[in-house]
C-alpha cells in the first residue's frame, strides 16, 4: 500500500468523539443540586410543563439516577414547596430584638418578611399558590408556614403573655397572616407601590385587628409611642 493511499484513509475516518466528562458528586450534594435545579424549573414553569427527563440531562446523569433521589416529579415539588418554606420562616422567626415595643418588633419583622419575598419572587408565588391542585402534602407545607408566624407572635415576643389570655387572638393572626400573603402577591405582581407603604398598611391593620381582641388596658402597650 502506497503512502498515498494510506494518507487518504486516514484523512476518510471520522474524528474521534469525545468522552463526555461525568462529575461525581456525593450523594447529598447531587441531591441538592438536583433539588435546586427542581426548585428553578419550578418558578419558571407550571408543574406540568416541567420535565424529569430534561432535568436529568440537564444534571448529565441518567433518569434512573435521577430517581432514585426523587422518585417522581411530586416528589421534586414537595421537596422544593419544604425548603422555600422553611427559608421563609427562618427569616421571620431569626428576627430577635430587645427592649422594642410590639410595633417596631411587627415594624422589623414584616419588612424582613416583604425583603424575602421580593428576592424570591417567583418561588413565594409558586410556593404560595401551589401547582398540583389540591394537594394534601401542599396544603401541609402552607399551614407550616402560617402556623410558625402564628405561633411567633403567641411565643416569641413580648406581647405574647397578653394574646394568649384573648382566644380570639389567634383567629385574629391567623387571618392577618392570609392577609399577608394576598397583599404579598398582589405587591409583588404590581410596580407602582413601595414596599414601605405595604409594610405600613400590614403592621397597621394587625394592630387595628389586635385592639379588638386585647384587654382595652393593655391596648395601650400597642399605640405607637
Amino acid at each position: 500500500m502506497t503512502r498515498v493511499g494510506t494518507a487518504r484513509r486516514a484523512l476518510k475516518r471520522p474524528p474521534a468523539r469525545k468522552r463526555r466528562r461525568l462529575i461525581r458528586l456525593d450523594n447529598d450534594e447531587r441531591k441538592a443540586q438536583l433539588l435546586a435545579m427542581g426548585r428553578a424549573a419550578f418558578t419558571q414553569f407550571s408543574y406540568d410543563e416541567v420535565s424529569i427527563d430534561e432535568l436529568a440531562k440537564k444534571a448529565k446523569i441518567s433518569k434512573g439516577l435521577f430517581y432514585y433521589y426523587f422518585p417522581t416529579k411530586r416528589d421534586l415539588y414537595i421537596a422544593g414547596l419544604k425548603e422555600t418554606a422553611q427559608e421563609l420562616v427562618n427569616k421571620l422567626t431569626g428576627v430577635k430584638l430587645q427592649d422594642t415595643s410590639p410595633r417596631e418588633r411587627a415594624m422589623v419583622g414584616v419588612e424582613a418578611y416583604l425583603e424575602h419575598v421580593a428576592s424570591q419572587s417567583q418561588g413565594f408565588v409558586a410556593l404560595m399558590r401551589g401547582g398540583i391542585g389540591s394537594d394534601p402534602e401542599v396544603s401541609a407545607v402552607l399551614e407550616g408556614v402560617r402556623l410558625a408566624i402564628v405561633d411567633e407572635f403567641l411565643r416569641g415576643a413580648p406581647i405574647s403573655q397578653f394574646l394568649k389570655t384573648r382566644p380570639l387572638s389567634r383567629i385574629a393572626i391567623r387571618s392577618w397572616v392570609g392577609m399577608v400573603e394576598s397583599a404579598s402577591i398582589e405587591w409583588l405582581s404590581s410596580k407602582d407601590v413601595t414596599r414601605e407603604a405595604v409594610r405600613d398598611m400590614l403592621v397597621d391593620s394587625l394592630f387595628d385587628m389586635l385592639a379588638r381582641v386585647l384587654d382595652p388596658r393593655d391596648v395601650d402597650r400597642l399605640r405607637p409611642a
